[in-house]
């Protein structure tokens, strides 16, 4: 609904619920964020579906920017499975910070650029990739502000990201699957770092659900909502950060 897919939410979630179960603390945030982008995967289906529906999608802009998307997700996916537990914790818990606080402010960029060429959405698409990937969301929170600085209409911005999201989310966690594939502390039920009971209740919710926030995002002022969001994200994300630099 609000053009930010849901790792924000699912990621910190998946490591509060990990944490209770007693998870070894080296595989918590690789194993969150994997089952993070699996999720996306099957939300991202429906929600691409209800924004075709509405032909909101400008799907020209989207071929352009998938192979560079999905190409970063999957390299990025699987190096994120070699970066320490505490660095990856750490750097998700600064950009969650980063959300709060965009959000809170109502931060939008000036539309006062043009969408760049093939190889300028290239460069875009493959750093979008990335950083979702080793984060574990859509892409959402990089890709609508750079479409909506670039002169398209917010919820076009919002449109596009939603259909980015999946083959970012499905390369990327191929990615995580991978580096992930026979690890000694993880858990049964786990394939590479994603977990499959977790999945399925993440997916079980969120898929009969994404349609209604695409609604919801074309019919609601959604400003009051982003704020309180927002509050809740920052402190998240204090929260997050205090537990790795004690």
């Amino acid at each position: 609904m609000l053009g930010i897919g849901g790792g924000v939410v699912i990621v910190p979630a998946l490591i509060w619920i990990f944490q209770r179960h007693n998870l070894p603390p080296e595989i918590i945030p690789h194993l969150a964020i994997g089952t993070s982008l699996a999720a996306i995967v099957f939300t991202s289906m429906s929600a691409i579906w209800a924004q075709h529906r509405r032909r909101a999608i400008d799907w020209p802009v989207v071929r352009l920017l998938a192979p560079a998307t999905l190409l970063g997700g999957f390299v990025s996916g699987y190096l994120a499975g070699f970066i320490p537990a505490s660095i990856l914790k750490g750097f998700f818990a600064v950009f969650l910070l980063l959300v709060g606080i965009q959000f809170i402010l109502d931060w939008k960029p000036a539309a006062h650029w043009r969408l760049p060429g093939r190889g300028g959405l290239w460069g875009v698409g493959l750093g979008v990739g990335s950083l979702s990937a080793l984060l574990g969301i859509g892409g959402g929170n990089i890709t609508v502000p750079f479409l909506h600085a670039c002169n398209l209409d917010l919820k076009r911005a919002i449109a596009i990201s939603t259909a980015l999201g999946f083959p970012i989310a499905l390369f990327g966690t191929a990615g995580f699957v991978l580096s992930g594939w026979g690890h000694a502390l993880l858990p049964p039920g786990t394939v590479g770092y994603v977990s499959l009971p977790a999945l399925a209740a993440i997916a079980g919710a969120a898929i009969p659900t994404a349609p209604l926030g695409v609604r919801l995002a074309h019919d609601l002022p959604v400003k009051r909502l982003k704020r309180i969001f927002g509050a809740i994200v920052l402190a998240i994300s204090l929260r997050m950060l205090w537990t790795v630099l004690m």
